[in-house]
């Protein structure tokens, strides 16, 4: 055991602070909205639009993309207004059992656990 004294936590700096070195934080929510973006993406996408161009064409692919991202994109505001109507806790297979029925609910959670691990 060493006798340093216990530090405390450092206040959280400004968005704006500039550090010894010259650099300042300057991300801004666009910034990071970027970069979260970016890591979901992933190069996956770039990776499997090779096969999708080969059997589709590009206009095919540009147009298959683009097909499911606005069901994704409906999906996701589905969910967003469900969640913002009746927030409840638990994951949005409660929306299902409270919606739909209880074997939806469990038929949508255990989808869901199966699509994390594998």
């Amino acid at each position: 055991m060493s006798n340093q004294p216990a530090s405390t936590p450092a206040a959280p700096a400004s968005p704006d602070a500039t550090t010894s070195e010259g650099l300042r934080r300057s991300l801004r929510s666009r910034h990071l909205t970027m970069i979260a973006i970016g890591g979901a993406i992933g190069t996956g996408l770039f990776v499997a639009s090779g096969a999708t161009i080969s059997q589709a064409g590009p206009g095919g692919a540009l147009v298959a993309y683009g097909t499911v991202g606005i069901m994704v994109w409906l999906i996701m505001q589905s969910l967003g207004e469900m969640a913002a109507y009746l927030p409840v806790a638990g994951s949005f297979g409660e929306y299902g059992t409270r919606f739909v029925s209880p074997s939806f609910g469990f038929a949508i959670g255990w989808n869901y656990w199966f699509n994390w691990a594998i």
